[in-house]
C-alpha cells in the first residue's frame, strides 16, 4: 500500500508545473524585460495588447509589430536534510518561450491587436537515480496563449481595452516507481494537453507632463485535462492488474488570475523610469483532484490539499536614450514563493526570487529596433519539505535568461 501511496502522491505533486508555480513566464517583450518587467503602464508598442490592453490605443504611430524569443538556462541544487550529506542538481534542457504582437489604429481612437506568447512553461531534469526520483525525474511544459484585443482612447489622457484569451497547454513528465521490475525500477509517464478560455482588461492614464499609470486584470483560466495518458512501464507481472498499463486520468488545474498596477514617468527627454506591482491570485490553488479512468484497490482517485498563497511581486526599472540609435535599460524585482513550505516538491523549485535585468536597443532606422535583454534570477536558498513523502532539504536555484527581438513601427 505504501508503494501505491507514493505513486498517487507524486501525481498530485507534479501537477503544480501546469500552473507554473514559481515559473510564471513574464517574458512578454524585450524592452519590458530590460526594465524589470514593468510593462503595465508603458505605451511602447503592440506588446501592450498583453501587458495592458488599455494602453494599446495610446501606442505611438499607426502600426506596430513586435517579435522575440528568450532562452531559459535554469539549474536547481538540492542538499538533503542533516545528518545526510547527499547533494543533487538538475541538468535542464534549454527552454525557449517566445512572443509575437501586432497592432494597428483602426481610427484615431480605436486600436486592434493580437498577442501570441507563452506565459507558462518550463523544462526540468534531475540527475539519473537521484534521491527524489520517486517524486519527479523530468518534466516538460509549455502553455501558449492567443489573445485578440480591442482598445479605445476615451480622451487624450484616458483609454480602455480588453482581450479574449485562448490558452493551450501540453505537459510531458516521468518519474520512477519504488517497484522493482524486470529491468530495474518501474516508470510512470504522463502525457496530456488541454485548452480553455479567459480574458484580460485594462485602463491607462497618460498626463501630458510625462506621467503614466496603468491597471490591468487577467482572469483565471481553469485548464481541464481530460483523458491524459498515464502509462506504466516495467511493472512486474504480479502487479500488472494494480497498474493498468495504459490508464487515463482527468484533472482540473487553475491558471491564477493576475492584477497589475504600474506607474512610469518620462523624467527627461532621455530618461524613463517606472515601477509595477504584480499581484497573483495563487490562493485559487487550494486542492487538486486526480480522477483515474480505471481505478484499482491500489489506485483510487486522489484528493490533495495544496494551500497556495497569493503573492505580490514588486518591480522597478528604467530606460535611458544614449543616442537616437541606442537605448540602455536596467531593472529588478522581488518575487516571493506562493508554495506552502510543507508541500514543496522538487518539480517546482519555487523559492523567493531576487531578479536583476538589463537591456539594449539599436535602431538602424527610426522605424526598426533590434532589442536584447538579460534576466538573472536568484532563488534564495531555503529549507523546504514535501511532508507526504517526508522528503526535505535545502534548495537553491539560478536562472539565466537572455533574449532577442525586433520591433517595427510606422
Amino acid at each position: 500500500m505504501r508503494k501505491m501511496f507514493l505513486m498517487v502522491s507524486w501525481l498530485v505533486a507534479t501537477s503544480t508545473m501546469l500552473q507554473a508555480g514559481g515559473y510564471e513566464v513574464s517574458l512578454h517583450g524585450q524592452r519590458q524585460v530590460g526594465m524589470g518587467l514593468i510593462g503595465t503602464s508603458l505605451t511602447l508598442d503592440a506588446s501592450a495588447a498583453f501587458n495592458n490592453p488599455g494602453a494599446l490605443a495610446m501606442m505611438p504611430g499607426q502600426l506596430s509589430v513586435v517579435g522575440g524569443i528568450n532562452g531559459v538556462f535554469a539549474s536547481t541544487a538540492f542538499q538533503m536534510e542533516a545528518p545526510s550529506v547527499y547533494q543533487a542538481k538538475t541538468d535542464n534542457p534549454l527552454s525557449t518561450p517566445f512572443h509575437f504582437y501586432a497592432a494597428g489604429m483602426l481610427t484615431d481612437r480605436l486600436a486592434a491587436g493580437i498577442a501570441v506568447n507563452t506565459p507558462y512553461g518550463n523544462s526540468l531534469e534531475w540527475e539519473d537515480a537521484w534521491a527524489g526520483r520517486f517524486l519527479i525525474q523530468n518534466i516538460s511544459l509549455m502553455a501558449i496563449t492567443v489573445q485578440p484585443t480591442l482598445s479605445y482612447r476615451v480622451t487624450d489622457m484616458l483609454s480602455v481595452g480588453a482581450g479574449f484569451v485562448y490558452a493551450h497547454g501540453a505537459v510531458d513528465m516521468e518519474r520512477a516507481l519504488p517497484i522493482e521490475g524486470p529491468d530495474g525500477e518501474a516508470r510512470l509517464h504522463i502525457d496530456g494537453s488541454t485548452g480553455n478560455y479567459g480574458f484580460n482588461a485594462g485602463i491607462q492614464f497618460a498626463h501630458p507632463a510625462g506621467f503614466q499609470a496603468g491597471l490591468s486584470y487577467r482572469s483565471q483560466i481553469d485548464m481541464e485535462v481530460e483523458g491524459g495518458d498515464a502509462l506504466f512501464s516495467n511493472i512486474p507481472s504480479s502487479l500488472a492488474t494494480a497498474f493498468p498499463a495504459n490508464n487515463k486520468v482527468d484533472v482540473s488545474l487553475p491558471l491564477p488570475a493576475n492584477l497589475d498596477f504600474g506607474l512610469s514617468y518620462q523624467a527627461t527627454p532621455d530618461l524613463l523610469v517606472g515601477m509595477a506591482l504584480h499581484y497573483v491570485f495563487w490562493g485559487a490553488y487550494d486542492e487538486l483532484v486526480f480522477d483515474f479512468e480505471e481505478n484499482t484497490a491500489s489506485l483510487p482517485d486522489s484528493y490533495n490539499k495544496r494551500d497556495y498563497s497569493n503573492t505580490l511581486i514588486i518591480r522597478a526599472g528604467g530606460e535611458y536614450r544614449v543616442t537616437p540609435e541606442i537605448y540602455l535599460r536596467a531593472g529588478g524585482y522581488f518575487d516571493p514563493t506562493p508554495v506552502n513550505s510543507e508541500y514543496f516538491s522538487p518539480e517546482t523549485p519555487s523559492l523567493d526570487n531576487l531578479a536583476f535585468t538589463g537591456g539594449v536597443s539599436f535602431l538602424p532606422i527610426p522605424e526598426l529596433s533590434i532589442d536584447a535583454s538579460l534576466l538573472y534570477i536568484i532563488g534564495l536558498e531555503e529549507d523546504m519539505r514535501y511532508t507526504p513523502e517526508n522528503f526535505g532539504g535545502s534548495y537553491s536555484t539560478r536562472i539565466f535568461i537572455p533574449g532577442i527581438g525586433i520591433s517595427y513601427q510606422l
